[in-house]
């Protein structure tokens, strides 16, 4: 790093001790840390205070850094297992360990990451990792026997194909080898008993890649087991222990030559004296130890012995005291003492008097898309006030894309530098010119300020130089500022506070009628309800009817013998959701007496024949051509190219095929089967890029609002080199935005759009839609289905899912939808271990360790809201130290998106949840899903469910929680056998026919699909829905409260309404609509508009619009006005008989400009302003109520 900045404190002479002020933000440490590591002459060891601490700071120093950086950053990374445990780590972090410790005695300058409880550990010694070392090369002689047994002595097993480190196989004149430390395999080729090349592999298509000149080969694990290495090891059992050798499996498997499970917890009996981590730094080391890192030493130590304590009498598995493992606290504390080191305090710390701060400051929450306030006017506030250079860090290319489109829309224009470094140097930016202005955003808007300036007489545009303010692709784990040099980087948490943090919600007094829906909106068709006068029946979802002329929201309730209630949605108060008992079980009353409306009948009328709908599909299908896309190789191979990873065959075929039936005249209608991680999202990438380059516009489909902001995330970074535009419908996107994607969509200009069902509505219109890609199909409801088969004709449907519903395959099998199956897992994914296991207090808690330990995630699943804040509290007490996170369905939609937010952001470390993680944002950091009473679920969900962990290279862990054999159902006992004995990867489909045997499959098109929802009555649901669509378009506030005072009657004529698109439940917008029109003052109308942005997202422009029509009119009656009308060349104010008004006011405003303002009558003010556009009406409307109002 060239900028120069003051290098925080280091030992002095003669003092062994630098203690460090604990900086606000962690990223922060990680620059003073690069710093001392510069000016330290020698090595810097960083002892962070867990796993996650460690990650984070070592992803931090290599963005901080850049590549190419003289100062490398070495990890040390932890086992990722409990003391004692039956598991071996993972071969990854093996390989990771050898390569560092091999690396250390020659690191001269560098940083090492290690966690407190690592650095304890006792390790081979140093003779073992580099003496056990050796070299091949091109050229070198070798004897393939010799070679083969050199390999074992190293650890190395021998494998029939080689896929983790540490493998090696022999074929004809081939040795392929995985050395520990190395990137991928290799395979060393013999020409006679010469190595005639070195070539490194793919281990999943076995593929040569690159030429190497010479490969250096580690031990393959960090305990040897040569002949006499073992020998020694099972002597010592012998001798130390009382252990009958015939029945312990460790001996047996030890004398027989097998690496026994844990081995690694035996690792002194292979030695004659260990090693510790310090032992290998070959110089000057100076250890900075990390806030809290000696408390959290103490803690596993204690952790350590306790489970000493619980299995030490295991005679046929003995175990070695901990301090023969680890180092324990108070020797760790006086190998410290020996030697100069830096201390981290922190607020707790005793010598933090003595901590010399490091000249850093936190930075302040700069929210983009703040409630109530102009976007982005707190950063533009900072950035006139703040003296120094601003970086925004961007986690990607595309979130980049993203963060400077929402910037420029406020009138920020950032420079884009190439990274972190690049921002330190100055390098690209734009000196002086290129001013960033705010509030510049177009014609209307400009026209607008005019307007308002001319009401107003004020015009307050302000300029900032745009070398300043920069932004970059640099993942960093928190923002930062310095005093030198004067620099704040701003990362998404103080740019996206709502994605942090909890939302502070006021507490409210009774059940309001948004409560309720939220709660019923839960419901999945033919789940138990009650209605207090009528008793339980079944949900059968929300209609629009027209009663007498007037559209109506309606409650769906099927009761005994098929009567059917509709319940206005005035009592909704009594309506509840029924619990007690599983749906199966839950009674189902007769309904009483003649409750009919003309609903009835009308709904009644309409039975849709699913058969002959989806064979006329079928047939329109193959009737339509000249739906083939062009695909332009050209452009598509270097795209394809782009992919990082190595394409499974699977994988490979299915994108084959996916491309073959876009160049087909027939409508594709493909489903791509493929477990959790196996690559579907690839093959809709290239889809999707196909079909793009083509000229057709592409809809992804998915379904929820948290999947949709990943999948846009994917699309946009794999498309940031492209001239492809990629947009998302969510809430995390400014209000403009929304609008502008939609105005694109229909133009044409917006290549690929993701989102939720909101995409179905009716007012998104596409301009040339040619594909439509379903990810998740099993979770969409039936409405949504009705909709994507009206498009399944005249599309191209693509459809990922990890295990079809049982109807998918029926007509996948009768071959009216094609089928690929991805069923090669991806490199260096291990299959799910699944115990299936009754509730066992002891074993759960080791469960709930192992994950916490490694800085891993836990899932708990509990599937039952009613006592869900029971079990988080039996779980706090059987795991004191877990951060415990609640999520499910009945929470209010934004407060369960913040908090799988927080989970995603590691706020949380288990998460108690139900069903609702079933389809949500991937998170590689957990790893471990407890499912309690597994025998509920069908077996399709369950794998689902398990699929949510695994994502990652660390071992993932399964727990089937479940009652005693005689409890269950026999269909519950025969799913968990077919899910335990499906544990290896890619078993969706096989998964999901066995569903259709044990479940039934139903007939092959009817509507007797057992487990799934009916489809009778949603023909009339879409129906009626669109003509309520129609009739709240018109624009107009509905008028929810005939009897009442109307107040004044404002009209702009521009659409003002909530939209389809931004809340698809209607009945949540009529209560809105409600509320808005008899909302009392601006405060409520505030404290409403906080809410709903809280709930559903940014405003579009048609919600903006109506709530200022909904302010105006507050004003408007206060001052008595009856009606305010503007238009496109001006309007007129009608006043009432007596209104509150400076008549001054008016006198004026004709007597200054006679030409814009006349009387018409004694109660009318004519206005001939042109008011072309929403802003310039919203802005005279204002104005003249400001000007009228002055008394």
């Amino acid at each position: 790093m060239k900028t120069p900045s003051p290098i925080p404190p280091l030992p002095k002479s003669g003092h062994l001790r630098a203690w460090w002020r604990a900086p606000a933000s962690p990223t922060a440490l990680a620059w003073f840390i690069a710093r001392a590591a510069e000016a330290h002459d020698g090595p810097l060891l960083v002892v962070a205070r867990d796993n996650q601490g460690a990650h984070q700071l070592e992803a931090d120093l290599h963005t901080l850094l850049g590549s190419g950086s003289a100062l490398p950053v070495l990890p040390f990374p932890d086992w990722e297992t409990l003391a004692y445990d039956r598991f071996s780590p993972h071969p990854d972090i093996i390989s990771q360990r050898l390569a560092a410790l091999h690396a250390l005695p020659l690191l001269k300058h560098g940083i090492v990451v290690v966690p407190v409880q690592t650095l304890m550990q006792r390790l081979p010694p140093l003779r073992y990792v580099v003496g056990g070392s050796f070299d091949l090369k091109v050229g070198q002689v070798l004897d393939f026997d010799q070679e083969k047994r050199r390999l074992e002595t190293a650890s190395y097993r021998n494998v029939p194909q080689v896929l983790d480190p540490g493998d090696f196989a022999v074929r004809g004149g081939l040795l392929d080898v995985y050395p520990m430390g190395a990137d991928a395999p290799l395979r060393i080729e013999l020409l006679d008993d010469v190595i005639d090349s070195i070539r490194a592999f793919d281990p999943e298509t076995q593929r040569s890649l690159d030429k190497v000149d010479a490969v250096q080969m580690l031990p393959g694990r960090e305990v040897p087991l040569d002949d006499l290495s073992v020998q020694r090891a099972l002597d010592t059992l012998r001798e130390r222990f009382d252990v009958d050798t015939r029945r312990s499996a460790l001996y047996q498997d030890l004398k027989s030559g097998i690496a026994p499970a844990g081995v690694e917890y035996y690792l002194p009996l292979f030695f004659e004296q260990t090693s510790t981590l310090f032992d290998y730094f070959n110089g000057n080391v100076l250890p900075l130890i990390s806030d809290g890192a000696h408390e959290a030493a103490e803690a596993f130590w204690a952790q350590t012995s306790n489970r000493y304590e619980q299995r030490r009498h295991d005679i046929e598995r003995p175990l070695l005291p901990p301090d023969e493992l680890y180092l324990p606290p108070a020797a760790l504390r006086e190998r410290l003492n020996q030697i100069a080191r830096i201390e981290v305090c922190g607020p707790d710390h005793p010598r933090r008097g003595d901590a010399k701060p490091l000249g850093e400051q936190p930075v302040p929450v700069l929210p983009l898309a703040a409630k109530d306030v102009e976007p982005a006017a707190a950063i533009k506030s900072f950035l006139s006030s703040y003296k120094g250079r601003v970086l925004v860090a961007a986690d990607s290319p595309g979130r980049r894309e993203a963060l400077m489109e929402v910037m420029q829309a406020a009138g920020l224009v950032p420079d884009v530098v190439g990274s972190f470094r690049d921002f330190l140097s100055d390098r690209h930016s734009r000196e002086g010119g290129n001013p960033a202005i705010f509030a510049s955003d177009g014609k209307a808007e400009s026209t607008a300020k005019s307007l308002g300036s001319r009401l107003r007489g004020n015009d307050d545009s302000e300029n900032v130089a745009a070398s300043r303010f920069s932004i970059a692709v640099a993942p960093l784990e928190d923002g930062f500022a310095l005093d030198t040099p004067q620099i704040a980087v701003l990362t998404e948490r103080q740019l996206f506070p709502e994605r942090a943090t909890q939302p502070h919600r006021r507490k409210r007094t009774g059940r309001e009628p948004e409560a309720i829906i939220r709660d019923l909106g839960e419901l999945s068709e033919g789940a138990p309800i009650v209605h207090e006068d009528h008793g339980v029946g079944r949900y059968r979802g929300l209609v629009v009817l027209e009663a007498g002329g007037t559209p109506g929201e309606y409650l769906e309730i099927e009761y005994a013998k098929g009567d059917r209630l509709y319940v206005p949605v005035a009592q909704l108060h009594l309506i509840s959701r029924y619990s007690g008992a599983s749906v199966e079980t839950a009674p189902l009353h007769s309904l009483g007496g003649e409750a009919w409306t003309k609903a009835k009948r009308k709904a009644a009328e309409k039975v849709r024949d699913v058969a002959a709908e989806l064979l006329e599909i079928q047939a329109r299908r193959q009737a339509r051509a000249g739906l083939a896309l062009h695909l332009d190789r050209a452009m598509y191979e270097p795209f394809a190219a782009g992919f990082p990873f190595e394409e499974t065959p699977d994988q490979h075929h299915a994108i084959e095929a996916v491309l073959r039936d876009l160049a087909s005249s027939q409508p594709m209608d493909r489903v791509v089967c493929g477990d959790v991680g196996f690559g579907k999202t690839e093959v809709a990438l290239r889809a999707a890029f196909a079909a793009a380059s083509a000229g057709k516009q592409v809809a992804v489909l998915v379904p929820t609002t948290l999947l949709a902001e990943q999948h846009y995330r994917n699309f946009r970074d794999r498309f940031a080199d492209w001239p492809l535009r990629v947009e998302v419908l969510s809430r995390f996107k400014t209000t403009k935005e929304i609008k502008a994607e939609l105005e694109k969509v229909s133009e044409g200009t917006l290549d690929v759009i993701v989102g939720t069902h909101r995409l179905l509505q009716p007012d998104v219109k596409f301009k040339d839609l040619g594909l439509v890609i379903v990810d998740e199909e099993q979770r969409f409801g039936v409405r949504q289905k009705e909709a994507l088969k009206a498009l399944r004709a005249n599309v191209h449907l693509l459809t990922l899912t990890a295990t079809p519903i049982p109807r998918t395959l029926n007509m996948a099998m009768a071959g009216l939808r094609d089928l690929s199956i991805i069923a090669t897992p991806p490199p260096n994914r291990l299959a799910v271990q699944t115990f299936i296991t009754p509730w066992d207090e002891a074993l759960l808690r080791e469960s709930f360790q192992r994950e916490l330990a490694r800085g891993g995630q836990v899932y708990f699943l509990h599937n039952d809201v009613e006592s869900i804040g029971r079990m988080q509290r039996d779980l706090q007490l059987l795991v004191p130290e877990a951060r415990i996170g609640v999520a499910h369905g009945q929470m209010p939609e934004r407060e369960l998106e913040q908090v799988m937010l927080d989970f995603q952001k590691q706020r949380f470390n288990v998460l108690l949840c139900t069903t609702i993680i079933e389809s949500g944002i991937d998170i590689p950091n957990a790893n471990t899903i407890i499912i309690n009473r597994a025998d509920r679920f069908g077996l399709a969900q369950l794998h689902q469910l398990r699929g949510r962990v695994g994502r990652s290279h660390h071992r993932a862990y399964a727990y089937l929680v479940v009652p005693e054999k005689r409890a269950m159902t026999g269909d519950a006992q025969r799913r968990l056998d077919a899910i335990a004995a499906m544990d290896e990867l890619g078993a969706g489909f096989t998964l999901a026919t066995h569903d259709l045997e044990i479940r039934g499959a139903g007939e092959l098109l009817g509507e007797d699909q057992s487990g799934q929802m009916a489809e009778v009555g949603f023909s009339l649901y879409t129906e009626l829905l669109e003509r309520a669509v129609r009739s709240i378009k018109q624009g107009k506030l509905p008028d929810m409260d005939a009897g009442t005072a109307h107040g004044a009657d404002v009209e702009l004529h521009i659409p003002s309404l909530i939209p389809d698109h931004y809340l698809p439940d209607v009945h949540t917008r009529l209560t809105l609509y409600k509320r808005i029109s008899s909302a009392r003052d601006g405060d409520e109308l505030r404290d409403l508009q906080v809410e709903m942005i809280d709930r559903f997202g940014l405003f579009p422009d048609a919600v903006k619009h109506l709530f200022a029509i909904a302010d105006l009119k507050l004003t408007a009656t206060a001052m008595g006005i009856r009606k305010l009308d503007l238009g496109e060349n001006g309007g007129r104010i009608v006043f009432e008989s007596q209104p509150n008004i400076d008549p001054m006011a008016v006198i004026q405003m004709i007597q200054k400009q006679p030409k814009l303002y006349a009387m018409e009558g004694p109660d009318k003010l004519k206005i001939k302003l042109p008011l072309p556009e929403a802003a310039d009406r919203f802005n005279a409307a204002r104005g003249l109520l400001a000007t009228l109002g002055k008394a």
